[in-house]
């Protein structure tokens, strides 16, 4: 019976710290935010927040695994780059589900490099050498990058814009670029 309490009260303790930070993250830049501000939003105290956490980069770091492997789940079966059109507008899908919180982590300068993080860590566990069909490795790695790189860029200028397309309209789009360039819009 106190394994359960104690289990009930980590998983609460750690919903507050969490919830506390994504509202930080959509109000401040990542170099803004601090343990102490954190901990007075969670009220716990600063000895709790480092029970669970080394750092406000460890829970950062949790958060992008979580949304790698979110992605990872939702585009799992899928072939790379055959199915590009799918894994594109799960993409967009996916980060309109995440809301403000994933608009910031995926747009804004401080976190640019977290969305680069969370690329790179897709890519790395879904395309396989070998398994895309391209038996130069190079050559993958160069069409890894036109796809993730075009994608983020198309998600991050239709955000820029307040969203002034409709969602489904941004993901047709997306994909006729991606999969056939400008070609594909004429």
């Amino acid at each position: 019976m106190d394994i359960q309490k104690e289990d009930l009260r980590t998983k609460r303790t750690k919903a507050l710290i969490r919830k506390a930070f994504e509202e930080m993250i959509c109000e401040m830049d990542y170099e803004q935010m601090t343990v102490k501000e954190l901990t007075e939003r969670a009220m716990i105290n600063r000895k709790t927040f480092y029970l669970h956490y080394n750092s406000l980069d460890d829970l950062l770091l949790e958060m992008q695994n979580e949304m790698a492997q979110s992605f990872i789940k939702r585009t799992q079966g899928l072939e790379r780059p055959r199915d590009i059109d799918k894994i594109t507008r799960e993409f967009f899908l996916s980060q309109n589900e995440l809301g403000k919180l994933g608009e910031r982590i995926t747009c804004s300068g401080s976190y640019h490099y977290i969305s680069r993080r969370i690329t790179a860590d897709i890519m790395s566990q879904t395309w396989k050498e070998g398994d895309s069909g391209f038996s130069d490795p190079y050559l993958q790695n160069i069409i890894m990058t036109y796809i993730s790189q075009s994608t983020l860029a198309i998600y991050k200028q239709w955000v820029a814009d307040k969203k002034k397309i409709p969602l489904d309209d941004i993901i047709d789009i997306a994909v006729k670029l991606i999969c056939s360039g400008i070609n594909g819009i004429k």
